[in-house]
């Protein structure tokens, strides 16, 4: 990547006329050999990108980092230690201090006491969900040099809030476990060397997609080459997404025209034709979503507490508690589901058969549901009681047990046009059909 190319973005990026009102929040994780990737990345850096740069390190309590020091001599952009309630200003770069975890919220640094051993430290995760709630589709994440898998599931949210995702690249990585790790889940959109990022961010923040309208301002119809795309992928893909809220398929297309540097829709379709691979890409995008066990835990406590209960205890000895999980994605939310099932038959002291059907028109996300193996940060949020008792270790992952896992049947479904489940007790639909146009 040359000064030109670089150059040549940042006029495109910097630029007053150009300039997107809020600005893009980017947030990088490095633990072990990642000081030297941050130089690298640093000094090829241009100074007014109107980005705002948020550094989470592993940092060890008693360390004295030199970090912000050792920036500074490579970069002319202001580094500095972040401060609770501190507000975040473009052209700015913050440091994790040590002993603290942080997050992004309404634009202001929010910095509390790390947790003490044992429990499992994930700051860089931890802040790019952060984000990723924040700012939505202006996060970025980008996972430099260091051992582990922080920062993997931090960077799912963001690719489903339509942000950008960098890795470094594993063979510049002085420790690659952080961005083989990141590579794994399927949402890094950029595998690069660190002096390469640059020019890659200012690309991206160039694109023309990616720029937002002014207030009021609405978006307007769909371009007229977005019905040859739905052509395409409801021949691929068997989902036709014409049935879908226009803003959200206009931000995913869009966030892949930016990737790919394409200037426009029709071009973007011209490209569908030739390459199937994207057009696969593109699917799994649109139906991107974040997942985690027991997300909203007030909703999954009041559905304890208030709903499932008397669903049960309407029942019969002879009859079977069927619910259905529509849009489970990789299937944390199907197990929730069935923990919590489990847990009440037991607190009732009654034995009824349970069967969950989760359903998902993603392929990929049901086989990575139906093995139900997850990594160390995909449940270091749960009871350790729950984690002990519905979950067996497998090396360093963990697999759902075999008694809670036959509980559940996995199937695609398309909730458009295959037919619904019948004889149910309970529907699960969360964050489903907010994606969908009321006449779907």
């Amino acid at each position: 990547m040359n000064d030109d190319e670089v150059d040549s973005a940042e006029s495109d990026v910097a630029s007053p006329g150009n300039r997107a009102p809020a600005p893009y929040v980017v947030g990088i994780g490095a633990s072990a050999g990642g000081l030297e990737a941050l130089e690298k990345l640093f000094e090829r850096m241009p100074a007014n990108t109107g980005m705002v740069f948020v550094v989470i390190q592993h940092l060890s309590p008693d360390f004295k980092s030199l970090t912000d020091t050792l920036l500074a001599r490579r970069t002319a952009i202001p580094i500095h230690q972040a401060e609770n309630g501190m507000p975040v200003v473009p052209d700015m770069c913050y440091l994790l201090p040590p002993k603290k975890d942080m997050i992004l919220s309404d634009g202001k640094l929010l910095l509390t006491d790390k947790e003490p051993a044992p429990t499992v430290a994930l700051p860089i995760d931890r802040f790019l969900r952060s984000i990723a709630q924040d700012v939505g589709e202006r996060a970025v994440g980008i996972i430099l040099s260091g051992t582990g898998s922080d920062g993997s599931r931090g960077i799912r949210d963001i690719h489903a809030a339509g942000g950008l995702v960098i890795a470094q690249l594993p063979e510049t990585a002085k420790f690659d476990g952080m961005p083989k790790s990141a590579v794994a889940t399927g949402a890094v959109d950029f595998v690069l060397p660190p002096d390469e990022v640059p020019a890659a961010l200012l690309r991206h923040a160039a694109h023309p997609g990616h720029r937002e309208l002014p207030d009021g301002v609405p978006d307007g119809p769909l371009p007229a080459g977005m019905d040859a795309i739905f052509g395409l992928l409801r021949d691929a893909c068997g989902i036709d997404f014409a049935s879908y809220k226009p803003d959200t398929v206009r931000r995913r297309i869009e966030r892949r025209l930016g990737l790919l540097s394409v200037p426009s829709v029709d071009e973007y379709a011209d490209r569908l034709v030739a390459n199937p691979a994207e057009v696969n890409l593109l699917y799994k995008d649109l139906l991107i979503g974040v997942t985690r066990f027991f997300r909203d835990p007030e909703a999954f406590e009041r559905l304890r507490r208030e709903v499932i209960p008397g669903l049960l205890e309407a029942l019969g000895r002879e009859d079977e508690f069927r619910v259905w999980v529509a849009g489970c994605a990789t299937g944390e939310e199907a197990y929730s589901i069935a923990m919590i099932v489990q847990e009440t038959l037991e607190e009732l002291r009654r034995t009824i058969p349970v069967k969950i059907f989760a359903t998902d028109a993603h392929r990929v996300s049901l086989d990575a549901a139906g093995a139900g193996i997850y990594s160390p940060e995909c449940v270091a949020a749960l009871d350790p009681d729950r984690l002990q008792r519905f979950f067996v270790q497998r090396g360093d992952a963990f697999q759902v047990a075999p008694d809670l896992r036959k509980q559940v049947v996995f199937a695609q479904h398309n909730i458009l046009k295959d037919a619904p489940f019948t004889r149910l007790d309970l529907i699960v639909c969360r964050n489903l059909l907010i994606y969908f146009l009321p006449p779907a």
